[in-house]
């Protein structure tokens, strides 16, 4: 069975810069894409960033203004999102997830999913 664990969350400053991981274990070929979703306090999960498992085509949330950056090791089964200049805004528990569908925005595309991993932006 397909296994997501995420790490890399932390406080960190307003401008500041995090990479969070994603180590997939037991992944099946039945996973075409990863992507990262995050989660804030009262808040719906949203969309950040999706990538494809072959060729890395990538999607990004418009919100997001370039600052972040998803990327794949599918030697290491490992998917990362680096995110630079961090705003309190972007405060939230972060998850990843897997999709047997493709590089989507829409939740419900993704059937498996991480425990997340915090991030706190202060200012």
């Amino acid at each position: 069975q397909e296994q997501l664990v995420e790490s890399g969350g932390g406080l960190v400053q307003a401008g500041g810069s995090l990479r969070l991981s994603c180590a997939a274990s037991g992944r099946t070929f039945n996973s075409v894409a990863m992507g990262w979703f995050r989660q804030a306090p009262g808040e719906e999960r949203d969309f950040v960033a999706a990538i494809a498992w072959r060729g890395g085509g990538t999607y990004y949330a418009n919100s997001l203004e370039g600052r972040f950056t998803i990327s794949i090791d599918a030697a290491k089964n490992t998917v990362y999102l680096q995110m630079n200049n961090l705003k309190p805004e972007d405060t939230a528990v972060y998850y990843c997830a897997s999709s047997k569908i493709g590089v989507s925005g829409y939740r419900g595309h993704y059937d498996i999913w991480g425990q997340g991993t915090p991030v706190t932006v202060s200012s």
